[in-house]
């Protein structure tokens, strides 16, 4: 492959111009390179043990090239599934949750906003036509959103984990409809407030601080949307996740989950160190499960799968874009991180993060990972769900 290694000692060997140079501090590297170990060579470089040279698209390359076998998990033991799921009950405690919630979105608004688009949607976009733009496929994944839930103005939606209010805003701007919006990210919660008062939407539109548990049921929606959130949620707490929404939304309506899915029938992390590396430095208590499982839960929670879409591609396309445009502003990336979290430690998230983004876009272009919209609706209430998708793409 076009990688070229210098070693320890200075002596380099390989290609003298690969696109790609990793430099290592000490020999423990080359160990974890022969074995494939990519997540534990991508911690090396964030602690500054290995030095990196070249573009991150020749990087992927060059670590998928690496890789022994697929990172996927395969079957497991039963004690093993028991303890992962032990783990999962442990790391989702309300408080837990509200501590990884922030130190993922919490790093910096200002930092998200270098890489996002201008409404700061935060998840998969949606190219629906070829030559789109990053800024507008995003808009057409919020309004693809929108159409799949029928919304419809005076209705009553519920966006949960609302991010930076993409969604919820457009919700109301477009749809006319009276969204609220939940976060544990105490940054989207106060950007969210500055927003829907600036737009003079303080009657349409709230956004509250809050745990989905804590939600009142005695307050029903006709519309809810989980885009990005339910990766949030473990495993453990899955079935109860679904039930808590089917127990907020009323009969006949409509409930969207837009959320990543794994790419393994096991709930456990991608191998090669990969897992290990995202938990330690972007996104701790994360868990994915396979797209089986989730219509499983949604169908144990009295819900009714009525639409599946797999949008796997366009998130591939999306964190590139993203990775794309911070490396294009690394330089003030690196300034605004020092600012903020001091010079040593803005580097390392600066370092996981160029890392984080390139090697997701990798997993979800080799279908390690995936990307589905599940729609779904409370039995109980005639529905008005068409017959036919056709409406969702007038």
């Amino acid at each position: 492959m076009p990688l070229a290694l210098e070693l320890p000692g200075g002596e380099r060997v390989g290609p003298p111009n690969a696109p790609v140079r990793l430099a290592f501090a000490d020999w423990s590297g080359l160990a974890l390179l022969a074995a494939g170990q990519i997540g534990r060579i991508a911690e090396d470089y964030v602690e500054k043990r290995c030095r990196i040279e070249g573009s991150m698209r020749d990087l992927m390359k060059a670590a998928a090239a690496l890789l022994p076998g697929s990172p996927v998990p395969r079957e497991t033991q039963w004690w093993t599934r028991a303890a992962r799921r032990a783990r999962s009950l442990a790391a989702h405690r309300p408080q837990r949750d509200a501590e990884q919630v922030r130190f993922h979105y919490d790093v910096s608004d200002d930092f998200y906003g270098l890489w996002l688009d201008p409404r700061r949607v935060y998840s998969c976009a949606y190219f629906r036509e070829e030559g789109m733009s990053l800024a507008a496929a995003q808009e057409a994944k919020l309004d693809h959103i929108c159409r799949k839930l029928m919304l419809a103005p005076g209705q009553r939606f519920l966006d949960i984990g609302a991010g930076w209010g993409g969604l919820l805003l457009w919700a109301a701007e477009h749809y006319g409809v009276q969204a609220t919006g939940i976060t544990l990210s105490r940054n989207q919660w106060a950007c969210v407030k500055r927003l829907v008062e600036d737009r003079r939407l303080g009657g349409r539109v709230e956004m509250r601080l809050l745990d989905y548990r804590e939600l009142d049921e005695t307050q029903q929606f006709d519309c809810i949307a989980s885009v990005g959130m339910f990766e949030h949620v473990g495993q453990a707490n899955m079935q109860a996740y679904f039930g808590k929404i089917a127990r907020l939304l009323r009969p006949g309506g409509l409930f969207m989950n837009h959320g990543i899915t794994s790419g393994s029938l096991q709930p456990a992390q991608l191998g090669a160190g990969m897992g290990e590396f995202i938990e330690k430095y972007i996104f701790p208590g994360g868990e994915l499960l396979h797209v089986s499982h989730e219509l499983a839960d949604v169908a144990a929670a009295g819900l009714e799968v009525v639409d599946v879409e797999n949008l796997r591609p366009h998130y591939a396309r999306t964190l590139w874009a993203w990775s794309d445009a911070l490396e294009g502003r690394i330089d003030e990336a690196e300034r605004l991180l020092a600012a903020q979290h001091g010079e040593e430690e803005g580097g390392a998230i600066l370092r996981a993060w160029r890392l984080y983004l390139a090697g997701s876009a990798m997993s979800f272009e080799q279908g390690w990972v995936s990307l589905h919209q599940v729609l779904a609706t409370r039995p109980g209430a005639p529905t008005s769900y068409p017959f036919t998708r056709e409406y969702m793409y007038r």
